[in-house]
């Protein structure tokens, strides 16, 4: 039998590639060379913010459920206000998610223009 990982296995999974990202495309790293390297990162980047208001979304439908069928319990406060603001930050980050991938979109499109005009580095050096 197959297992899956779970949803939160899966974005601590994202979380790490995310921050896999920021070591490779470190300066110091040399990891990117030509401005085609940062046209294809953008393109993943924008990708992946376009994904992520279905995820919120679908968060916030299953709180939702499970507030409705009075499955949750809160510490303090009621249970629905909880649910109630976890739903609206969901909304909420997922207009960001849409904002982030516009801006994203605007930077791929000025990006593809661009193209290398230095020297062509040795085989040694990449």
């Amino acid at each position: 039998m197959t297992t899956h990982p779970t949803p939160a296995a899966l974005a601590d999974q994202a979380a790490e590639a995310v921050r896999s990202l920021n070591h490779a495309t470190q300066l110091i790293k040399g990891e990117l060379t030509y401005p085609s390297d940062a046209y294809d990162v953008v393109a993943s980047l924008k990708m992946l913010t376009q994904r992520l208001p279905q995820s919120f979304d679908q968060l916030s439908t299953f709180m939702d459920r499970l507030g409705k069928a009075g499955n949750v319990t809160a510490d303090y406060r009621s249970p629905d206000e909880h649910v109630a603001e976890t739903r609206s930050a969901l909304g909420s980050a997922a207009l960001i998610a849409q904002t982030l991938a516009e801006q994203l979109d605007r930077a791929h499109n000025a990006l593809s223009p661009l193209g290398w005009s230095g020297p062509v580095p040795d085989t040694d050096e990449l």
